[in-house]
């Protein structure tokens, strides 16, 4: 029995809620933008590494987050009396590192879901939603240095997530725009979320958590009255993007361009280097992902890049587990 469990990519923040939003996404030509993690049993424990960006990722196993989600959801199976068993586990890496797409979430995501289809269907155990929503906050907190589940909670969830201060609950559903597209064009180059945090200031104005608090709430308001036009007027960073935006070469003409030509929003992804933007016309997406791909993305000495640009709607499923091959 193999269980392969596919976890899509996602827009941390979405510019308006820093740490508090984020958007689980899908090309529209139906590349899977993602990891995927398949789980089989055997003799011992086993970890292999494999896709575009595998080269990206520490050699040792011990190093590796899927080998960590790994460790701990034995941990957590021992906590409630049961015996794991042995498995080879496979990591398709089809997300780059320090992307600001969500990568170690994908990862997180879909290794500890891939464990739980496999052990559901040995008629073991599995755990439920809330448990599992926990751990993957629990193991991608190990990658970005603190707890937040903005990337996690799209990835399983799909959809828009809004995180809530209640730890039993932790995030909810927010309606969203479906004839909205997201061009997420990704440089090609490495931001990590540790570099990106330490750019931040330690303390805020008045005016700017005024402006942050204004402009959330106005966001979900708008979001529940499926109001396009008030929703995308105030998806704008006051937290991250006014000192993130010097690490993201290119991205403040990419912005000014996007912006005159029309688009409804433009943002950094996560901690970047990613960017988003927003329009409600196939067209005009097409058009912003040709510009981003002659513009934004970086060519290597070898005259190559490692970005790419893709456009994609709202991912409403999460993680979902694959047909068998």
């Amino acid at each position: 029995m193999k269980v392969s469990v596919f976890a899509p990519a996602s827009i941390g923040n979405v510019s308006v809620g820093f740490d508090v939003l984020g958007l689980a996404v899908k090309p529209i030509d139906n590349t899977l933008l993602g990891d995927v993690v398949s789980v089989e049993q055997s003799d011992e424990d086993q970890l292999a590494v494999v896709g575009r960006f595998a080269g990206k990722l520490p050699k040792e196993k011990e190093q590796n987050i899927v080998w960590q989600c790994l460790l701990r959801f034995n941990q957590a199976l021992l906590e409630r009396g049961l015996e794991p068993v042995s498995v080879a586990i496979t990591l398709d890496k089809k997300m780059p590192v320090g992307s600001g797409l969500g990568s170690s979430a994908c990862s997180v995501v879909a290794a500890l879901e891939a464990l739980n289809c496999f052990y559901q269907k040995l008629g073991v155990h599995h755990f439920d939603q809330a448990n599992m929503l926990r751990l993957m906050g629990e193991l991608e907190a190990q990658i970005s240095g603190s707890l937040h589940y903005d990337n996690v909670a799209p990835c399983y969830f799909g959809g828009l997530q809004l995180m809530i201060p209640d730890e039993q609950v932790i995030t909810r559903s927010l309606p969203t725009f479906d004839d909205c597209y997201y061009v997420m064009a990704y440089p090609g180059i490495e931001v990590s979320t540790k570099a990106a945090r330490e750019v931040l200031p330690s303390e805020y104005s008045r005016a700017d958590l005024i402006q942050f608090g204004q402009n959330l709430a106005t966001f979900v308001d708008a979001c529940h009255r499926q109001d396009k036009v008030i929703a995308h007027q105030v998806i704008k960073d006051v937290v991250a993007e006014p000192y993130r935006n010097k690490l993201l070469p290119g991205f403040i003409d990419a912005c000014n361009y996007l912006q005159s030509q029309g688009a409804l929003a433009v943002g950094i992804s996560g901690s970047g280097p990613t960017l988003f933007c927003i329009t409600d016309e196939l067209e005009k997406a097409q058009e912003f992902a040709k510009w981003l791909n002659d513009n934004y993305l970086k060519v290597n000495t070898d005259g190559c890049t490692e970005g790419f640009v893709h456009v994609c709607q709202v991912d409403k499923q999460g993680a979902i587990e694959l047909p068998s091959s």
